[in-house]
């Protein structure tokens, strides 16, 4: 069955028969049990995630980062080979425009954490001089290994892995096939029909939306946090559990409302402002900021990213502090090998009727380019202050309070003030757009067709609010520990996109075959 002859079978269910039994069960189930174990023993639960944590990171670095690695050079080949010229799901024309698409992808995948960290990471790594490198901290010619290592966090290989290949097995089971669009599709090529049907698909299914709803209830718990301790630095608002869950009311209700009305209305608004306002905050920083610096830094950090790429990507364990590893890049690589079956998803989704190549390149390239320089104004003005003596973020950083070194930079900004106003209500927006993407996706895969149920949409997003506020009630630390569970997910994940690395060329392929170009 066609994509076309299958949504036009597809009724309109109820929320209830709307959701696969099978992954509400397991996801509802998980967060029941990490709520109430939270409440009845935080701690125990924190060192059982520890535990996990640093054994992932000791034993399953290098293999996270391969993966990462192969992952981008194969996408990279596809989109450059004939096959790069197939279009997704056979349409002559995209169903969503080229600014409103791109800005869906940015807005979703860069989230609130590259927000988040793009003001936070660069100074901290100019602070604390990162293990492949070997300049003194402080000093100007630590400026460019810092950025370069926070590139290399957030740059071609972490955009990479959430929307390439992947997203072309996706799109050619699920658009051609007729095979739904969850990540037990991704196991279709090498399992067949069996991996469709039955509880083990559901089991594969939970395990991915489990990593996303780890993943995307962190950013959402943060932003309360950040918020709250933003408004009250610059209004004086009390910065305390009621501010935090107002916030966190105000978020959920924005990106629950935005699921509600769909791919075409609220998701694309939301996107479409982000990325305007984000342009505002890029040009003011960039005309009245640092402006000679930045250029330079830019240049040479990009230098630095490409000339110590491969230094910087297998970097190990064995040749860095542990704590170093951890915490930093096999904590990110983890996050978005978590984050990578429902990314799929979101972007198989958005992008039919571009072409392979399009798809590929706008992923692992064009976006990646576009937070390189993001990271640069924000994180570069950063630096700019700290070696100037404006501000000390030292302390803070070391016990990675990437609240304050957010509002301070942002504060030391031209427009003051304002613009801290600004960046927070950046963040915010770019979390909603996080929340309600994400939302529609775990709807998605729930349903197994391409326009789930309003409600369950609501109901997803909602679940993953409620989530956060308790753990925000119990303290912002818990936030963290179900964080850090995401490390633990990616597990399970990588071994479910590990086949892609040799199916999503071969998707592209047949593609390029049937619509007879290759």
């Amino acid at each position: 069955m066609t994509a076309k002859a299958q949504s036009a079978a597809t009724a309109k269910p109820g929320i209830l028969a709307d959701n696969d039994p099978v992954v509400t069960v397991i996801t509802i189930g998980f967060i029941l049990l990490f709520v109430g174990a939270s409440i009845v023993n935080s701690d125990f639960v924190a060192s059982i995630i520890d535990i996990g944590f640093t054994w992932t990171a000791a034993y399953l670095g290098s293999f996270f980062q391969l993966l990462l690695l192969l992952t981008f050079f194969i996408a990279v080949g596809t989109a450059l080979s004939r096959a790069g010229s197939a279009r997704v799901g056979d349409l002559d024309k995209p169903e969503i425009g080229r600014f409103r698409w791109l800005s869906m992808i940015m807005c979703t995948l860069l989230a609130g954490g590259g927000v988040f960290f793009a003001a936070g990471e660069p100074v901290y790594h100019f602070v604390v001089t990162p293990p492949a490198f070997h300049t003194e901290a402080g000093t100007p010619e630590a400026v460019a290994p810092a950025l370069a290592q926070s590139f290399m966090h957030w740059g071609f290989l972490a955009w990479a892995v959430l929307g390439s290949l992947t997203a072309l097995v996706l799109s050619h089971a699920h658009y051609v096939k007729g095979k739904p669009l969850k990540p037990r599709t991704l196991l279709y090529p090498v399992f067949g029909e069996k991996v469709i049907k039955g509880s083990l698909g559901g089991v594969i299914d939970a395990f991915c939306v489990i990593a996303v709803v780890a993943g995307t209830v962190g950013p959402i718990g943060f932003l309360a946090t950040q918020m709250s301790f933003g408004l009250h630095q610059l209004f004086g608002i009390t910065d305390g559990y009621t501010t935090q869950l107002t916030v966190l009311l105000i978020l959920a209700g924005v990106y629950m409302t935005s699921a509600m009305t769909g791919l075409h209305k609220g998701i694309q608004l939301l996107s479409r402002f982000n990325v305007l306002l984000a342009l505002g905050i890029a040009a003011v920083i960039l005309i009245f900021g640092p402006t000679l610096f930045l250029v330079n830094t830019y240049t040479q950090s990009m230098g630095e990213y490409v000339s110590s790429f491969f230094s910087m990507a297998t970097m190990t364990a064995e040749t860095s502090p542990d704590w170093w590893m951890k915490w930093w890049t096999v904590f990110f690589f983890a996050w978005f090998i978590g984050y990578t079956p429902l990314m799929a998803v979101f972007v198989s989704r958005i992008s039919r009727g571009r072409s392979v190549r399009e798809m590929i390149l706008a992923v692992a390239l064009l976006a990646p380019i576009a937070t390189t320089i993001w990271f640069t104004l924000l994180g570069g003005s950063g630096i700019y202050h700290q070696l100037a003596g404006t501000f000390d973020l030292t302390e803070p950083l070391n016990n990675f309070r990437f609240d304050v070194a957010t509002l301070t930079v942002a504060q030391a900004l031209p427009g003051g003030t304002w613009m801290a106003a600004a960046i927070l209500l950046l963040t915010t927006i770019f979390v909603a757009t996080t929340g309600d993407s994400m939302s529609y996706s775990i709807a998605m895969v729930s349903a197994g067709h391409d326009e789930p149920s309003p409600w369950v949409r609501v109901f997803w997003g909602g679940a993953m609010a409620m989530m956060a506020a308790i753990l925000l009630y119990m303290g912002a630390g818990q936030i963290g520990v179900l964080q850090q569970f995401i490390v633990i997910t990616a597990i399970p994940v990588s071994l479910i996109i590990l086949p892609s690395l040799w199916t999503g060329p071969k998707a592209a392929m047949a593609m390029a075959r049937e619509q007879g170009i290759a």
